[in-house]
């Protein structure tokens, strides 16, 4: 029951910052546009570099479950092995791998 509300006290905080924040900053603009100030003044002058395609999300999901699976696979090598324990080598295999197919994924995506 106590991780129940901290959970939900959780959630609640954070959807009162952003609450919080998007009802000033819709405050702070419609003052702004009352005493005749442009839109422009709303734009950061940054271009939209952000280019997001289904295509390469795919691929990046992709890769982290090859990478997840690739670090259960090593995970279970070292265990039988017995270099590690089964909760470090599982644990630590699966971050490492994974983390490195998403490496993968970056350098492969900056190229293209």
């Amino acid at each position: 029951m106590e991780g129940l509300l901290g959970f939900i006290a959780f959630f609640a905080t954070v959807f009162g910052i952003f609450y919080i924040f998007l009802s000033t900053r819709n405050k702070e603009r419609l003052a702004l546009i009352e005493k005749g100030a442009e839109a422009s003044l709303f734009n950061t002058g940054k271009e939209k570099v952000f280019n997001w395609s289904w295509s390469k999300f795919t691929l990046k999901i992709g890769m982290l479950a090859v990478g997840i699976g690739l670090g259960i696979i090593a995970g279970a090598t070292l265990t039988t092995s017995q270099v590690f324990e089964e909760e470090v080598a599982f644990s630590s295999m699966i971050f490492l791998f994974g983390g490195m197919s998403l490496v993968v994924f970056y350098l492969f995506d900056r190229k293209h």
